[in-house]
């Protein structure tokens, strides 16, 4: 593989890896306005099915929303930003 090839891969991936960024930071903002939206109908919803209290549900949605973000800047933002500084030094 050239280098020439090398960065068009390079590019490709950080393509890739912005774009599953903004889409996991969608679903999160989705995540969020469904919570805002309808916590209440959630959780009567589950508290009929498991012994949940609102405090219990609203630390499940907590944790994972957080772990979702996490998820999204160690997975997908942090590589990006890897990749183009290393295009960027190559080009130079």
């Amino acid at each position: 593989m050239t280098g020439q090839e090398q960065d068009l891969f390079l590019e490709r991936v950080a393509g890739i890896l912005i774009r599953c960024f903004l889409m996991t930071i969608a679903l999160l903002f989705i995540w969020f306005i469904f919570f805002v939206l309808a916590g209440g109908f959630v959780y009567e919803l589950h508290s009929r099915w498991f012994d949940l209290e609102w405090y219990d549900l609203n630390w499940f949605f907590y944790i994972g929303m957080a772990t979702l973000k996490i998820i999204a800047f160690v997975f997908f933002l942090f590589p990006y930003i890897a990749i183009r500084l290393v295009l960027r030094k190559s080009k130079t």
